[in-house]
């Protein structure tokens, strides 16, 4: 199973989007923009919400029958690991190996040893095409690799071939994610955990590495940008000598995840495509769920008060909410306007608050993170919820489109020859 070269990570976390996120995705085409849909949701979110992996198939399905999309999509389990793979086998073709927790857990020494004996032949200057300076391999870089992301990468080999067992070679999509550490990778180490991976025998279509700056849940990318810009493409270089020099397969590309409203370095990201020609996974991250809410507070009436109750609700169970997500999202809670002021505004200014468009004044990115985590809210609402969804049916989708195809897609992925 092959990804195509542009694909993005489309979570719809209670199922009903669908057919919107295609239809973004359909407009691009039109634009030759060609993205291929991931829909992607992890254990924490089915416990939160109380489903199951095979309702993202189904749902996925329903909207490809119904919107006639005759190419190809994909169904992620989103990061899984060893412990909670299994219910998701047999409704998934794509699996984001989550080997983070492993990170930094020593090999056994004589695989330490193995791995540095084999690659210190790297050793001393590497030259790159695509990178202005030699990447400089030491042997104490070898070791320090090895000790750090060996075992994490042994891990994803046992996940993997787990799969393998049961869906058969080459049946599903593979991505190692390796974003979760305290610091980015340097070009020289995601070279030497590329080559750990191809020694596990991977076939990685993907990978996550760690970019600097913050990715928080739902709003834009804080950091440096220019750095981000180098790292970017310092990756993007080291990805395409890895694929030849450890015969990894030759559509490896990057993941970015939490992806989604990092505009700040849309820019960068896409002339970095268009410059390469390489390939790019954008996991998003709730964007869905926000636009369905920004759906709701427009249309008025009882969509504006279960917006309302959502946010209300969440700031009474702030430190419940916020826990899980305490390392990607950054709330000043003295910026959150109270539930009395909320209590009193007009569609207007709720959906001017929630948006993500930072040229309207009442904008709040406080408010946004907070209702990013606030799902499990709206989950609890059960039928009141969906049904809304249903009845403001034609605000939903609108906002859920625009959101993917103007603020996403249309900024990110260049144009292809077909």
């Amino acid at each position: 199973m092959i990804l195509p070269k542009y694909t993005m990570g489309v979570g719809d976390r209670f199922g009903r989007e669908g057919k919107a996120q295609l239809a973004a995705l359909l407009r691009a085409r039109k634009e030759g923009i060609d993205v291929s849909p991931v829909w992607n949701k992890s254990f924490r979110e089915h416990s939160i919400i109380h489903t199951a992996p095979p309702s993202v198939r189904k749902a996925a399905a329903e909207a490809v029958e119904a919107m006639k999309w005759t190419h190809p999509y994909f169904v992620d389990a989103d990061h899984i690991n060893l412990k909670t793979v299994d219910v998701f086998i047999p409704s998934s073709n794509f699996f984001t190996l989550d080997v983070a927790s492993a990170i930094g857990t020593e090999a056994e020494p004589a695989a330490i040893q193995a791995f540095v004996g084999k690659y210190s032949g790297c050793c001393g200057e590497l030259h790159v095409e695509g990178l202005a300076s030699p990447l400089v391999i030491s042997t104490d870089l070898v070791d320090h690799v090895a000790r750090k992301y060996l075992f994490a990468v042994q891990e994803a080999g046992r996940i993997y071939r787990h799969i393998e067992r049961e869906k058969g070679t080459g049946r599903f999509v593979t991505e190692v994610s390796m974003d979760e550490t305290m610091t980015p990778q340097t070009p020289s180490e995601l070279l030497l955990i590329l080559a750990a991976i191809a020694d596990e025998g991977i076939p990685a279509q993907t990978i996550a590495p760690r970019f600097s700056g913050r990715f928080n849940k739902g709003v834009d990318y804080v950091g440096d940008v220019d750095q981000f810009a180098q790292e970017f493409e310092a990756d993007v270089a080291v990805i395409q000598f890895a694929c030849r020099r450890f015969m990894l397969p030759e559509n490896l590309k990057l993941s970015v995840h939490s992806g989604s409203d990092k505009f700040r370095i849309y820019g960068p990201i896409r002339a970095m495509l268009k410059k390469t020609g390489a390939g790019l996974h954008l996991k998003t991250a709730g964007t869905t769920w926000l636009e369905e809410v920004v759906g709701l507070a427009e249309a008025g009436g009882d969509g504006l008060a279960i917006a309302k109750e959502v946010y209300t609700v969440a700031m009474g169970r702030f430190d419940e909410l916020c826990g899980p997500y305490a390392e990607v999202i950054n709330i000043d809670k003295n910026a959150l306007p109270s539930v009395e002021q909320v209590a009193k505004w007009d569609s207007a200014a709720f959906v001017a608050a929630l948006r993500h468009d930072q040229s309207v004044a009442g904008y709040n990115p406080n408010l946004r993170q907070l209702l990013h985590v606030g799902y499990k809210v709206a989950a609890e609402m059960g039928a009141r919820y969906l049904d809304a969804l249903d009845v403001y049916r034609e605000n939903v989708a609108h906002n859920v489109e625009a959101n993917l195809y103007e603020r996403h897609v249309m900024r990110v992925f260049p144009g292809q020859v077909r």
